[in-house]
């Protein structure tokens, strides 16, 4: 998958690394398959394993090195390992002068970025920037594997070009085992034109940011654009009274008396809860389906494997059968799904459906030299870009650094909000379906805040007390948990839970406020600051939150 550079598409390159960083991702988690082989490399080849991430996750504790920055810091730590490199002649000239657009310009303000200028925004030690910087800089085969986490910050975007210019300075992306990887969606080759219909001229329709739907619900005027309010929503494979930031007027804006929603779902969701209509949605086991990843190369086809029980409908069977009460017509609407499936391969050059279903996947890795853009990267130069063209991806392009670099636009702690917040999903959560399960609820026990130890000792804060987390769009109580492996002025929420399953029936989103990432919006789940108090003991009552 692109990025703003010119590429972050290296594809299963383990086997041969000789470091492995997991960078803003936990793949413990998330990504177990990724985690095999990770430690394959590490039991066969002593291969290293470097985890950068605002707190201890299962993938960090495994780490030889945890480098437990700041949230919303990513940018200027990578600054300073590009810098090193450059101050003790470990950058890859050849490289930087044969592929990349790297200039004097470039290489100047790197110097800058100096580990101490780091450290102060990052909160790191300068000896453990030096060392990780060190360490990769003289590691050819050097393997970043990048996760979504550190994106979401309003200068996430800034944060990963910054990032993805790593291997362009080692020259990694020449070696086998060398490179970085944040997405595999753009390796399929999936003609998708037909299944999305834009193979006819579509209808005249707005375009409305899932991000700020309760501004949106709101009436707001900035978010609707010259069309009416909304008046009917339909509601699939989402469940935003959960997930969208700004929980409590997502929430009020589903509850207008005014508007009609329907929601087609697995489970009774808290989205689900509010709707005027609900209509039961089939699982996976339960409808035909293609499927593809964001961490492997493999395609696949599936069959249902049971019955769909009682009104339940797939998705595209619910569509085609709305579309057709509608009165609106297109051939996809009169196909079934492996039917549609079948359509949308032999249009990409792919084996039909049935074929890839016998043949069990079929493997879209493109050729070492594609992967890792050594015929080129993604611009007609064929340069990787250490200036992006912030202009070709999105309006609020003004505001982004011209060079890679740490973008001061988050929501920086304050005297009145000393803490940042991360609301990283849980173990066992990994969207709002799995809360639904008596086993994943098991599994997490409660909403709890992790909170340094040395924070909890100067604020009186036992472990099981309850605190609360708080700043101007709202207040949430909850559970306290000391622990280690994160700075003094972070607190975690591993969240996805129900708002029901807080102390006083609202959830985390609450507090993220719905204002969008630069330069092309997108919510910034890890960019918020708070307040922070202990409010009562265990059995003790809560003290009223007004």
């Amino acid at each position: 998958m692109p990025s703003t550079g010119g590429g972050l598409g290296g594809a299963r390159p383990w086997g041969r690394s000789e470091l492995i960083v997991v960078w803003g991702g936990n793949p413990v988690h998330t990504q177990v398959n990724f985690m095999h082989w990770v430690q394959q490399a590490r039991r066969g080849r002593d291969v290293p394993l470097v985890v950068i991430d605002p707190y201890r996750t299962a993938t960090a504790a495994k780490a030889d090195l945890h480098l437990a920055l700041r949230p919303g810091t990513d940018g200027a730590l990578a600054c300073a390992v590009m810098h090193v490199p450059h101050a003790e002649a470990l950058a890859a000239r050849a490289y930087l002068a044969r592929l990349t657009a790297f200039s004097p310009a470039v290489e100047a303000h790197l110097a800058s970025r100096t580990p101490a200028w780091a450290a102060a925004i990052t909160g790191l030690a300068v000896d453990d920037i030096v060392r990780f910087a060190r360490l990769y800089g003289s590691t050819p085969r050097s393997y970043l594997r990048l996760g979504y986490g550190f994106t979401r910050q309003r200068n996430g975007s800034a944060a990963m070009h910054a990032v993805s210019c790593l291997p362009a300075i080692t020259g990694a992306w020449q070696h086998r085992g060398g490179g970085a990887l944040y997405s595999n969606g753009g390796l399929y080759g999936l003609d998708l034109r037909f299944l999305h219909g834009l193979d006819a001229a579509p209808p005249p329709a707005r375009q409305l940011d899932m991000g700020r739907l309760g501004a949106v619900l709101a009436g707001e005027a900035r978010d609707l654009g010259d069309g009416p309010p909304v008046s009917a929503m339909l509601i699939q494979s989402t469940n935003p009274a959960g997930v969208a930031p700004d929980s409590r007027r997502v929430r009020a804006g589903l509850m207008r008396d005014d508007l009609f929603v329907c929601v087609h779902e697995q489970f009774m969701t808290d989205t689900a809860r509010l709707a005027d209509l609900v209509l039961p949605a089939t699982t996976f086991a339960e409808h035909d389906d293609l499927y593809q990843a964001s961490g492997h190369t493999f395609l696949q086809a599936a069959r249902a494997l049971v019955p769909a029980p009682g009104e339940c409908r797939a998705n595209h069977d619910f569509i085609g059968q709305l579309a057709q009460r509608l009165d609106i017509s297109h051939p996809a609407f009169g196909m079934d799904a492996w039917q549609l499936a079948d359509a949308v391969l032999r249009a990409s050059g792919k084996p039909g459906a049935d074929d890839l279903l016998a043949a069990g996947w079929l493997d879209c890795a493109p050729p070492f030299e594609t992967a890792h853009f050594l015929d080129g990267f993604g611009h007609p130069d064929g340069r990787f870009r250490f200036a992006p063209d912030w202009a070709a991806h999105g309006e609020g392009h003004a505001t982004m650094p011209a060079f890679p670099d740490h973008q001061p636009v988050i929501d920086s702690a304050t005297p009145e909000r000393p803490f940042r917040l991360v609301a990283a999903p849980a173990r066992h959560f990994l969207n709002t379906t799995f809360t639904e399960t008596a086993s994943s609820q098991r599994g997490e026990g409660r909403p709890t805040a992790l909170i340094h130890r040395d924070t909890c000792a100067r604020l009186g804060i036992a472990d099981g007390d309850i605190v609360r987390l708080g700043n101007a769009l709202g207040s949430v109580a909850l559970h306290a948990r000391p622990a280690d492996g994160l700075q003094p002025d972070t607190v975690v929420v591993e969240s996805q839970w129900p708002n029901a399953a807080f102390i006083e029936g609202v959830g985390i989103n609450a507090l993220v406020s719905a204002e969008p990432g630069w330069p092309a919006a997108g919510v910034a789940y890890h960019d918020t600051a708070v307040w922070l108090e202990r409010v009562a003991q265990p059995g003790r009552d809560l003290p009223d939150a007004s």
